[in-house]
C-alpha cells in the first residue's frame, strides 16, 4: 500500500519549525497535502479510504464556515459601532476627523503586515482604498443630518448591492462566485436590499438643543435629508466597488499570462496595501482641504482620541471581513457584514442618541429587523 500519509506528516514537521505567526498562512496547503495523500491511498485501500476522504472533507468545510460565521460576528459588531465616538464630539465639517480615522486604520494594517511578515504589495490594491477613503469624507455629515442609524443603513444597503452583484455576476472582470444554493443567496440579498428600501420611511429627529456640535450642518429640514441620503447613497456605491481590486488579483492569479500570476490567495495578505490606500488619499484629501481654507482646518484636540479609537474598530473589522471573504466568499459575506450592523447602529441611534421616536418609527424598524435578519439567514444557508 502508498504511504500517501508521510506526506502529510512531513509537511507537519516544516510548519513546527516556523514561528507560530506564520503557521495559519499555511494551513491551506497542509490541508491540500493530506487531502492528496488520503486520494493515493483511496486508489490502493478502496472504498473505505474514500470514507476517510470525505470525513476529512467535511471536517475542512466545517471549520471553513466557523472561521467565516465567527469573523462576520466580529465584523457586524464593530462595524456597527464604529462611528457612535464621533456624535459625542465637536468634529466640525470632518476632515479633521477622517484623517485621524484613516491614520488608525493605517496603524492596524502596519500591525497585520508585521505578523504575516510584510507579504508581497500589489499597487492596484491601493485604488481600492482610495476609492474607500472617498466615500469616507462624506460618513460625518451623513450622520450629522439623517443620523447614524439610518445613514449606515441606506449606505450599507447600496454597498451590498454593488459588492454582492459584482461578486455574483463577475463584474469588473472578475470571475463570478458561486454557492451551493444559488436562489437562497439571491433571496437573501433581495431581502437585505428590500430593508433599505423600508427604512427610507424611518424619520429621525437629529436636530437638539443641547450642544453645538449637535446642531445639523444644514437648516432646512427637506434639504437635511435629501442631501444626506444623497451622500449616503454615494457612500454606498464607493463602498460596494471597493473591494474590487482584491478580487481582480486574486481571479488573475492563476492566469500564467497576468502580471497577477501567482497572487496569494488568502485575503488577509492585501489588507496593508488597502489600508494604505485609504491614508494616502485621506491625506491628499485633508492637504487641499487645508489649502482651500487658507491653512484654517477645522481642528478639534477632542477628536483626536475618540477618532482614533473610531480607526481601529474599522481596522479590526476589515480585518475581519477579508477573512470572511476567504473563508465564506464574497458572495456571502457581502450581504451579512453589508447589512446587519445597521441593527446594530440602528439601536444605537434608539436607544442612546434618541433618534427615533414614535410608535410609527418603531414599527417600521421593527419590519426592517425582520428583513435583515430574514436576507442574512438566508445568504448564510446559502452556502451550504
Amino acid at each position: 500500500m502508498y504511504n500517501g500519509q508521510c506526506i502529510a506528516d512531513s509537511y507537519f514537521k516544516i510548519t513546527l519549525t516556523i514561528q507560530p505567526s506564520l503557521t495559519s498562512q499555511f494551513n491551506f496547503l497542509g490541508l491540500f497535502l493530506m487531502r492528496q495523500s488520503k486520494l493515493l491511498e483511496w486508489l490502493s485501500d478502496g472504498p473505505s479510504a474514500s470514507v476517510e476522504l470525505q470525513q476529512e472533507s467535511n471536517s475542512t468545510n466545517s471549520s471553513d464556515l466557523t472561521y467565516g460565521f465567527i469573523s462576520c460576528a466580529v465584523a457586524v459588531v464593530f462595524f456597527g459601532s464604529n462611528f457612535v465616538p464621533v456624535k459625542k464630539i465637536e468634529t466640525g465639517d470632518g476632515m479633521f476627523f477622517q484623517w485621524i480615522l484613516c491614520a488608525a486604520i493605517w496603524t492596524v494594517s502596519l500591525v497585520v503586515n508585521i505578523i504575516l511578515h510584510s507579504p508581497k504589495f500589489w499597487p492596484l490594491v491601493m485604488l481600492g482604498g482610495a476609492i474607500w477613503a472617498t466615500g469616507n469624507i462624506t460618513v460625518v455629515p451623513i450622520v450629522k443630518t439623517i443620523g447614524l442609524g439610518v445613514g449606515l443603513l441606506i449606505w450599507a444597503s447600496f454597498n451590498l448591492l454593488l459588492g454582492w452583484a459584482s461578486s455574483r455576476f463577475g463584474w469588473f472582470g472578475i470571475g463570478a462566485e458561486t454557492v451551493s444554493k444559488p436562489v437562497l443567496n439571491s433571496c437573501g440579498a433581495g431581502l437585505c436590499l428590500l430593508s433599505a428600501i423600508v427604512f427610507f420611511f424611518v424619520k429621525t429627529d437629529v436636530q437638539r438643543s443641547a450642544t453645538s456640535e449637535e446642531t445639523p450642518l444644514l437648516i432646512d429640514h427637506v434639504s437635511l435629508y435629501c442631501s444626506g441620503t444623497f451622500l449616503a447613497v454615494v457612500a454606498g456605491l464607493l463602498y460596494g466597488s471597493s473591494f474590487v481590486p482584491v478580487l481582480y488579483i486574486k481571479n488573475h492569479a492563476s492566469d500564467p499570462d497576468s502580471q497577477y500570476s501567482g497572487a496569494s490567495q488568502f485575503d488577509l495578505d492585501y489588507v496593508f496595501a488597502q489600508y494604505s490606500g485609504i491614508f494616502l488619499t485621506s491625506t491628499v484629501y485633508f492637504i487641499l482641504y487645508c489649502a482651500i481654507k487658507k491653512n484654517r482646518p477645522q481642528v478639534f484636540p477632542k477628536a483626536v482620541l475618540p477618532g482614533f479609537l473610531s480607526g481601529i474598530m474599522w481596522g479590526i473589522a476589515t480585518c475581519c471581513w477579508f477573512l470572511a471573504n476567504h473563508y465564506l466568499s464574497a458572495v456571502v459575506s457581502f450581504p451579512i457584514i453589508t447589512t446587519v450592523p445597521g441593527l446594530i447602529a440602528a439601536l444605537w441611534g434608539v436607544v442612546v442618541f434618541k433618534e427615533v421616536k414614535g410608535w410609527r418609527n418603531y414599527i417600521v424598524l421593527v419590519v426592517a429587523f425582520c428583513l435583515v435578519l430574514s436576507g442574512a439567514l438566508l445568504t448564510a444557508f446559502s452556502k451550504g
